[in-house]
């Protein structure tokens, strides 16, 4: 079974090679092979393979041996059927009458049937085995990669951003299956087929074989030289798009961010220089390849020239009598067998770099699953490391830096006592390394320096998991994981150390509560929902309501429509920043823990809500050890000890009147945040320093978000089925975008390249057409080499074809050489196109868009990765692969039947047989790889989150969880894959093996019409060669089939993505798209300073889009005058920051017009009036890349900024100095999500962003809530001149920041309920009097 020519080899490793990696890094090749096949070996019996694995291995193997061996007895038949056919012809007493000679054929085709069944048999059983193989064993890998992800210490993700995790789970493991499932068996049984052959020529004639071997190390010598290259351009382009997919998911992640600043060109300008990169290393592989699949024709054909001319000269001898036994039939077996076996060798070698790639990215994978981590908080402990826990800490002489950043010292000669049952307050300036003592004592980080003790004990020498069972930590920024808040809050009970919750576990480990918060989601009573899941459902709900009232949550959870049930969306991005941080601190709470960590714990709240922990907390403390770390004094008051910490030392520490009565730096601290203190004279500024996302309230407000999709669906039916949606999402569009409109889509976006592709296709016509050129050289050669030929006449007809053949080959080679190399190149343009434009399209859909229908930005980057590779498939030289099957068809129609109409139409009936089975097959495939497509997004959308929010998985020891929901995901498409492995490759079976069964009919015609019609011999052969290997290559074109479903499927995806946005062309972003009033309103900020816009809502009422009966603005009415400095004040969930979404026209209102500058914003297409906006959002979000990047990210669309502006901007926010400070200054690199900063540097950062575009109207959410009071007035200070005489939105809870405000609003249930100076409000309303109170320290 010739496993076909010429594609095969190029798909697979076009799909696989593109990410692949360097095979050939070995000095000698030998001991590189060796160790190469010993390192497969590993990968085959990787991940503690179970019996079943190890049996599918062994009956694999076994078949595909054996599969490869009727080959050449086939081989020897037909040498047999030739002589006959020779006798038949050329006799010269035709003693045999025609009806023995048809005897005697149809005996030999009935034994070519009997191998044929067995074939199918063989292939049948190696290709189930294979493939399950290859699926369980990436199955395995998957969840070990994750596991052993899970294990790794929080500094190991300090430098892995997430987007690498989700490429190694789809891409690298994908390599991997692809090189352990069918190919294997393909490649062993063509392995047997190869050396059996060679046993049969050798047996035959020695001579003729022997000089044939010349073909394998030329073989082998082709495969190593071009898979070294391949691979090493492979690996150096995976990287790149490694790089270039982890801008683009930090981008989505934070598309507000984005969108505000418009600097989705400035994004894509920087993901498109590390595409270039692929593009050029891409392009340099798809020639290493085309040489590679040029010079696999010229010696196979070049072969054949050379054992002809070679076996005309012997069966001349034999004529001549000088030698015996060699018949034209024997050459013919040799020829047959041996360039068959060699070209089916050397096709097959493309599979070496796909076993090669596979190993290259089992070493990549393994080298985080075998790293050992430092701090492995998954090992439960055998007894109990305390006896019992009182919760005494102790820090004695602890230095720390981050691992990513050792220069840097955060801590230093830090000792410090934490007594046992009382509250420890930590303050003092943002980056003087409070939050990471709160990191060193959950052991998230070991110290460098020191060591940490608690009850007495090094933690050290304390098990982690158990260590982390006492401990309660609501982080700085709070991350809840995208399920209900039920599950959240439920989680905190995960690791708890109390006996009395351990028959708790499996419940909270398992579905059930997922079950009820679904129930609650379509409207059942929450007591009813656990009621019926037995006591401990009902004990766990209880227990979580307990938390929530006691965090302040209950209040806004009864606003909510489905409570408890309520999805909290990825990171929790549904609730507002003061909602995730009382359901972190209820799910701290929950478990009752002795020692309770507090960092920032409220600082997005308002006072009243502070106030209520803060007393909440006071309750339960008694009796536990409470750390609290915080910039807001108010709430440190009260603790029995204050620890102030600046530059990594701790500086002072007592009781609050003993550090007033020693009137050091807290008292500073204290007089600069104290209301009643005159220190305030930070006027204008002070406010400014709001700071404004969309995390900040939006209580009800978002988290209507995407729950109609989520979560109403399943009570109709127990599917979330998104299809109805089509015309708005892509994704969801599968089946709905006719072929067609792909086609006119890909047509327009390789128009550049016409020329490039009008070569690749007269090439690969070359390529087609050559085929049924070898047909008909062969038939005249086997008809000339007759023995009834004279000896001169035979010796001169080898020495002539002979050279036809080597003419062949060199046509080949060029033909071979220019397709793949020019279809290589298109395809790699094409896709830095189309990649390009997926991005630019992305980020040119509002933030409604995005939050919709299921879109997370792990789905979306989907689009930019995996789709995208797909569309290679499409592009690469399968197309060209496919253009010559198709065209070699052609040619080889019409020369048969040109030659001999009789045996070519009856040859032609058989066709449609074999183009069904693997229409069938490609069927049965695309739609298993439909039904499932979104349970791989999913289960990788669950890894993506875990690496994104490590720090809180680790800490409330949640591995298991994560990994046992990771497990559910995949479940249903495991139990199917067997199912649909034995049915599709039934087909596929039946497509390998029916060209035998259709050789052995087509013999036995051929035979009857040359006794009966007087066909000659050379006739039939040319028909059958012709229609032979054209028919074998129809069976390879379905082995590209699953490889062009998807990529059509994919294809679609992108190209429906790339249709709704603006540009199709692919010219400088931006500026031609832009109507000419836009163009006009664009250019007029040229002195942005000169003065404040204006602003005014006039009956404003929104809902969001996903819950439109829950409005959060009710006929709101603001009216704020150019210049003035406004502040916005309310309890969480009020609608806030909802304010400040709408103001940048990330939503569109139901009714009443907003207005900025007297223009309606939702009046323009292009959100031009966004140029003159500077937003600092709650979430101070920065991306990976220099600081200078980061702060340059805000300048308008079209400007670059200089590094005086950068500055400039810099000094303004108060970080300059800082940043100086670092060893790269403004180089310094921030880390994936701008992790290496800390909080309060991040949030100077994202208000220095905010500043360098000088904005007529800066918005500002919540903008200095991780700062301490010293940086917090260095930065009014430089606010109070950055906004003279322009236009502040500030949203705050630090009513100091607010109190010079020139108009205060108060925004209570979606309404202004008052507005005026801070004085007039004290004088008219109480809910303000109150806050003031609570947050004056003299009080």
């Amino acid at each position: 079974m010739a496993v076909a020519s010429d594609g095969s080899g190029s798909t697979t490793s076009g799909s696989v090679k593109e990410k692949g990696t360097m095979i050939g890094r070995a000095t000698s090749t030998v001991s590189h092979g060796a160790r190469g096949l010993f390192r497969y070996f590993r990968l085959l019996t990787y991940a503690e393979p179970s019996k079943v694995d190890i049996a599918l291995l062994i009956v694999g193997s076994i078949s595909s041996i054996a599969a490869g061996i009727p080959f050449p007895l086939l081989g020897i038949l037909f040498g047999q059927l030739l002589d006959d056919l020779n006798s038949a012809t050329c006799a010269a007493e035709q003693a045999i009458s025609p009806g023995e000679y048809q005897a005697q054929v149809n005996e030999r085709v009935l034994l070519v049937m009997a191998c044929a069944l067995a074939q199918f048999a063989l292939i049948y059983i190696y290709v189930v085995c294979w493939n399950l193989f290859g699926e369980r064993l990436a199955h395995r890998l998957r969840e070990r990669y994750f596991r052993s992800l899970l294990r790794q210490e929080v500094s190991f993700f300090d430098k892995m951003p997430a987007g690498e995790v989700s490429s190694r789970l789809s891409a690298d493991i994908n390599i991997i299956k692809s090189g352990t499932s069918e190919k294997v068996g393909v490649y062993m049984g063509s392995l047997a087929m190869f050396i059996t052959s060679y046993i049969v020529a050798f047996i035959k004639y020695a001579r003729l074989a022997g000089i044939l071997v010349s073909l394998v190390p030329a073989f082998m010598l082709m495969s190593l030289v071009g898979g070294h290259f391949i691979g090493k351009y492979s690996g150096l382009a995976s990287q790149h798009i490694a790089d270039a997919s982890s801008i683009a998911l930090e981008s989505l992640s934070n598309v507000m961010v984005v969108h505000a600043f418009r600097a989705n060109g400035r994004l894509e300008k920087k993901f498109a220089s590390k595409l270039a990169g692929a593009k050029k290393d891409g392009v340099k592989k798809a020639v290493a390849t085309a040489i590679q699949s040029g010079l696999l024709y010229f010696i196979g054909f070049s072969a054949s020239g050379l054992a002809y001319w070679q076996g005309s000269r012997t069966i001349a001898d034999v004529v001549g009598g000088r030698a015996e036994g060699l018949t034209v039939g024997t050459t013919y077996t040799i020829i047959f067998l041996l360039v068959d076996a060699s070209i089916v060798i050397s096709q097959i070698s493309p599979y070496l770099q796909i076993f090669g790639s596979a190993t290259t990215a089992l070493e990549k994978l393994e080298a985080d699953m075998d790293r050992h981590s430092k701090i492995d908080g998954t090992v439960s402990s055998p007894g109990n490391d305390f006896e019992s826990f009182a919760g005494d800490v102790r820090l004695e002489n602890v230095d720390f830096t981050y691992p990513s950043r050792p220069d840097v010292p955060v801590i230093q000669g830090v000792t410090l006592h934490l007594p046992a049952g009382q509250t420890t307050a930590i303050v003092g300036l943002s980056g003087s390394g409070k939050s990471t003592i709160a990191g060193l004592l959950t052991r998230l980080y070991d110290p460098d320096g020191g060591s940490v003790y608690i009850d007495g004990r090094d933690i050290r020498d304390v098990n982690v998991r158990e260590l982390r069972s006492y401990i309660g930590l609501v982080q700085q920024d709070p991350l809840l994981l995208d399920r209900s808040v039920l599950e959240n809050i439920a989680l905190g009970l995960v690791n708890s150390p109390r006996p009395e919750h351990a028959s708790l576990q499996p419940l909270i480990l398992g579905t059930q509560l997922s079950q009820i918060a679904e129930s609650m989601r379509c409207g059942q009573d929450i007591a009813v929902a656990a009621e019926s899941h037995g006591a401990e459902a009902v004990e766990v709900v209880r227990m979580v309501q307990q938390a929530a009232s006691l965090a302040d949550a209950e209040t806004f959870l009864g606003n909510l429509e489905f409570g408890l049930g309520t999805m909290v969306g990825p990171n929790g991005d549904l609730l507002s920043g003061g909602q995730k941080q009382r359901v972190a601190l209820a799910r701290a709470l929950v478990k009752d823990p002795k020692i309770l960590v507090l960092d920032e714990a409220t600082s997005s709240l308002d006072s009243a809500s502070e106030q209520r922990i803060q007393d909440a907390i006071e309750k339960v403390s008694a009796g536990r050890t409470v750390i609290s770390i915080a910039h807001r004094l108010a709430t440190v008051k009260n603790a029995n000890k204050i620890v102030v910490m600046r530059n990594g030392k701790v500086i002072e520490q007592g009781s609050h009147l003993d550090l007033i009565a020693k009137d050091g730096d807290y008292a500073a601290l204290v007089r600069l945040q104290n209301m009643g203190s005159e220190t305030s004279s930070v006027s204008t500024a002070k406010a400014s320093s709001g700071k404004g996302t969309n995390h900040s309230e939006p209580d009800m407000e978002k988290v209507s978000r995407a729950l109609t999709v989520e979560d109403e669906a399943p009570c109709e039916e127990n599917a979330i089925d998104v299809e109805g949606n089509a015309e708005k999402n892509p994704k969801s569009s599968e089946g709905s975008r006719p072929t067609w409109a792909t086609t006119k889509s890909l047509a327009a976006i390789s128009r550049p390249y016409l020329l490039l592709l009008l070569i690749a296709f007269i090439a690969s016509i070359v390529v087609g057409g050559s085929y049924s050129g070898a047909a008909l050289i062969f038939g005249n050669t086997i008809g000339a080499l007759s023995p009834c030929n004279s000896e001169d006449a035979i010796r001169a007809a080898g020495s002539f074809f002979g050279l036809m053949f080597f003419v062949l080959a060199i046509a080949e080679f060029f033909a071979n050489g220019i397709s793949w190399s020019a279809f290589g190149c298109v395809a790699q343009k094409m896709l830095y196109r189309i990649r390009v434009l997926s991005f630019r399209s992305l980020f040119e859909q509002d933030l409604q868009w995005h939050q919709s229908e299921n879109r997370t930005p792990s789905t979306l980057l989907a689009y930019i990765t995996s789709d995208s590779a797909a569309v290679e498939g499409l592009t690469g030289s399968i197309i060209g692969s496919i253009l010559s099957i198709a065209v070699n068809f052609l040619a080889a129609v019409i020369l048969s039947m040109i030659v001999a109409w009789k045996i070519a139409i009856v040859c032609l009936a058989t066709v449609p047989l074999m183009l069904g089975s693997g229409i069938m097959q490609m069927r049965i495939l695309t739609r298993f790889a439909e039904r499932h497509e979104k349970a791989f997004s999913k289960s990788v959308s669950i890894t993506v989150e875990a690496v994104n929010s490590i720090k809180t998985v680790a800490a409330l020891s949640l591995e298991q969880e994560v990994l046992g929901t990771y497990r559910r995901s995949l479940s249903a498409p495991r139990k199917e894959i067997t199912r649909s492995s034995l049915w599709a490759n039934l087909f596929l079976a039946i497509a390998y093996s029916i060209s035998n069964l259709i050789y052995a009919f087509i013999y036995w015609w051929g035979a009857k019409q040359i006794i009966e019609s007087g066909y000659t011999q050379v006739q039939f052969f040319i028909v059958l060669l012709a229609l032979l290997v054209s028919a074998q290559l129809w069976g390879q074109l379905f082995t590209l089939a699953p490889e062009v479903t998807r990529a059509g499927r994919a294809v679609g995806r992108i190209f429906d993505l790339i249709d709704l946005g603006s540009s199709e062309t692919f010219s400088a972003q931006g500026k031609d798209s832009l109507d000419a009033e836009a163009a006009v309103e664009s250019k007029t900020p040229a002195h942005p300073n000169t003065r404040g816009l204006a602003v005014s809502f006039k009956q404003v009422k929104f809902a969001y889009p996903a819950r439109p009966n829950r409005r959060v603005l009710k006929g709101l009415d603001i009216d704020i005058r150019p210049g003035q400095f406004c502040a916005l004040v309310g309890p969480s969930g009020a609608g806030k920051s909802t304010v400040i979404s709408l103001l940048e026209r990330m939503y569109s209102v139901e009714s009443g017009v907003i207005e900025v500058d007297g223009v309606n914003v939702a009046a323009k297409k292009d959100p031009v009036f966004r140029d003159d906006i500077g937003l600092v959002p709650q979430d101070s979000v920065l991306f990976d890349g220099s600081i200078r990047f980061n702060v340059a990210l805000g300048a308008r669309p079209g400007e670059e900024p200089s590094d005086a502006e950068i500055e400039e901007a810099c000094k303004l926010a108060n970080i300059h100095e800082t940043i100086v400070a670092l060893p790269d200054g403004y180089d310094t690199q921030c880390g994936p999500s701008g992790g290496q900063l800390s909080g309060g540097q991040k949030q100077r950062l994202s208000i220095a962003r905010a500043l360098v575009r000088k904005p007529r109207l800066l918005l500002l959410d919540e903008s200095t809530s991780a700062l301490d009071a010293e940086s917090e007035r260095l930065l009014q200070d430089g606010l109070e001149k950055a906004t003279r005489g322009i236009t502040v939105v500030a949203i705050a809870h630090r009513l100091h920041t607010i109190r010079r405000a020139d108009v205060i609003f108060m925004v209570e249930d979606g309404r202004c309920v008052g507005k005026g100076s801070h004085e007039e409000l004290l004088v008219r309303s109480e809910s303000y009097r109150v806050n003031v109170l609570h947050q004056t320290l003299d009080g």
